[in-house]
């Protein structure tokens, strides 16, 4: 038995697919088949099912529980090792939505790159309700995570409440309520509700967001004029800002395109049942995960990066 065999099987045991495993890692399906082999000889005792399908056996679900722990120490005594000859070297593996790297990478890769050159980069994008579980197979470090609920295994960090906004072109506003625009806009200034905007065409989104803001809609007891119907938020805030349809854009989406908003554009804090509505972004890792300097100073530029994001003020009113 040796420590590669362990990861080999771990990262089968994700797959249960020879090729797909083999091909992933770079190897050979004669290779991975090898290094399964050697582990069941050591052991002296069968891992999987080759048939019908693959599959652990018991003892291989208790084997891979030992290789997880066995490979997330390896990952840990590297990190420690060079932190004890300031190699300032290794691997950071960090996930999170498209969307959210998009606008957090820049911010801090620049800074990050600058003192530790010789660290590697590995990142994902995914959803929310992926990134957790490859959070807890030790696939990613640190993940950016949405309205999660606390696991045991994990320490779970508030980044920031990420607020909805209402955005309307000032010319759709006007169009769509004459001359009751302008107390609309008032009213809505220390927080909108749907249910003074239900003349507006809107874009709707089919994810996370797109359920709570059907929340307000579902409230209010008004089905919203749809414009447009998509699962990627940045297709809204377009249309937004060509003036054809309101949209709903949260706090972190606006500051990363603050050079671009529109001038006429109208930026009201939205409201739920009376409070603004938010979308909890917290940073998640695992407990025992060992943090090495380089992992220290990445959260650290995260967390500067989100609190400058915060604070900013973006409600505006035409």
């Amino acid at each position: 038995m040796d420590l590669t065999s362990l990861y080999y099987f771990s990262e089968l045991a994700k797959d249960l697919h020879m090729t797909r495993t083999a091909n992933r890692l770079f190897i050979s399906q004669q290779t991975l088949s090898n290094h399964i082999q050697r582990l069941e000889d050591h052991y002296g005792t069968r891992l999987l099912h080759r048939k019908p399908a693959l599959a652990l056996t018991t003892a291989g679900e208790f084997v891979l529980g030992f290789a997880n722990v066995v490979n997330k120490e390896q990952v840990n005594l590297q990190d420690i090792l060079s932190d004890i000859a300031q190699q300032e070297r290794g691997i950071l593996r960090f996930g999170a939505s498209a969307l959210r790297l998009n606008m957090c990478l820049p911010a801090v890769l620049p800074q990050f790159s600058a003192r530790y050159p010789n660290v590697e980069l590995r990142i994902t994008d995914t959803v929310t309700a992926r990134l957790e579980p490859l959070v807890l197979d030790g696939s990613l470090d640190f993940a950016v995570t949405l309205n999660g609920e606390e696991h045991p295994r994990l320490v779970t960090q508030l980044l920031m409440d990420d607020q909805v906004y209402l955005c309307v072109a000032d010319s759709l506003l006007k169009r769509c309520y004459g001359d009751e625009a302008e107390n609309l806009k008032k009213r809505a200034s220390g927080g909108a509700d749907v249910k003074d905007f239900a003349k507006l065409p809107f874009c709707i989104f089919n994810n996370r967001m797109g359920r709570q803001i059907n929340q307000c809609f579902e409230a209010a007891n008004i089905v919203p004029r749809a414009y447009i119907t998509s699962t990627y938020t940045q297709v809204g805030t377009t249309v937004c800002f060509q003036r054809l349809a309101a949209c709903f854009i949260s706090q972190m989406s606006l500051v990363s395109q603050r050079e671009e908003i529109p001038a006429d554009l109208n930026i009201f804090p939205l409201h739920y049942k009376g409070q603004p509505l938010t979308q909890r972004l917290s940073l998640i890792r695992m407990k025992d995960r060992y943090l090495s300097h380089y992992s220290k100073f990445f959260l650290e530029l995260l967390f500067q990066y989100f609190n400058g994001v915060e604070r900013v003020r973006m409600e505006r009113m035409v």
